[in-house]
């Protein structure tokens, strides 16, 4: 079995279920007291400051290469940022490091063109909606992205932060990501990226008529398979 390296904290809501998610699907693969090996660097996410102008992506990327590197040096073999926005910062990460990191967009990618979906609604904090590498990575896949427009965003960042971020869960808030999804169908949405790793939490399938797309999931599920590809 090969070594995970995680970076997670971002926040740590969701890390609890990369972490569970991970040794669950192992588990079930290899039966009896397995589970999965794993180094967790897990930051403070009160200090952990995604860019939100371009001029602040090199530091933000030196600050998560700088982890990246101390789990390559400890053993790990590949790398999982366990949250949608510092993968603005990935590819950087990636020329830095020798191991291969799992881009979190791109295993979604992958998973929205097996269902023959084509143009998706996208959720997140604002930087992930509103910048362009999330959906440039979509968009490599054939996938075209609808995000909501601007009070929608503030509403979806605002709640992440103040309570998707501490584990509340609302049901108002859960009406109202609802009636945004609802929306993004209406204007052509064939699906939805749940792509904030706390989302999934709030929002599931069922409460939707348009297929949704666990981030969190897909991700977690795409470093079991890298961690299981060496056993016989």
């Amino acid at each position: 079995m090969r070594t995970l390296g995680l970076i997670g904290g971002t926040g740590w809501v969701s890390t609890v279920e990369y972490y569970r998610i991970i040794n669950q699907r192992v588990n079930e693969r290899l039966g009896g007291l397995s589970s999965a090996k794993i180094l967790l660097y897990s930051v403070n996410q009160q200090e952990f400051r995604p860019a939100t102008q371009p001029a602040k992506l090199t530091e933000f990327a030196e600050f998560l290469t700088g982890i990246a590197k101390r789990l390559e040096a400890a053993g790990a073999e590949c790398l999982l940022l366990c949250a949608n926005t510092p993968h603005m910062a990935a590819d950087i990460v990636q020329t830095n490091i020798r191991i291969p990191l799992i881009h979190i967009a791109e295993v979604t990618a992958k998973n929205i063109v097996e269902h023959n979906i084509r143009k998706v609604g996208l959720l997140g904090t604002k930087m992930t909606m509103e910048q362009s590498f999330y959906r440039d990575r979509l968009q490599k896949f054939g996938v075209a992205t609808l995000t909501p427009d601007e009070p929608q965003r503030e509403y979806i960042h605002r709640t992440i932060m103040t309570e998707l971020e501490k584990a509340i869960l609302k049901d108002e808030t859960r009406m109202k990501y609802l009636d945004i999804i609802d929306g993004l169908a209406q204007k052509g949405a064939e699906g939805i990226v749940l792509g904030c790793t706390e989302i999934p939490l709030l929002i599931k399938q069922s409460d939707c008529k348009i297929p949704v797309f666990d981030t969190t999931e897909i991700h977690a599920t795409a470093a079991v398979e890298f961690a299981l590809s060496d056993e016989s």
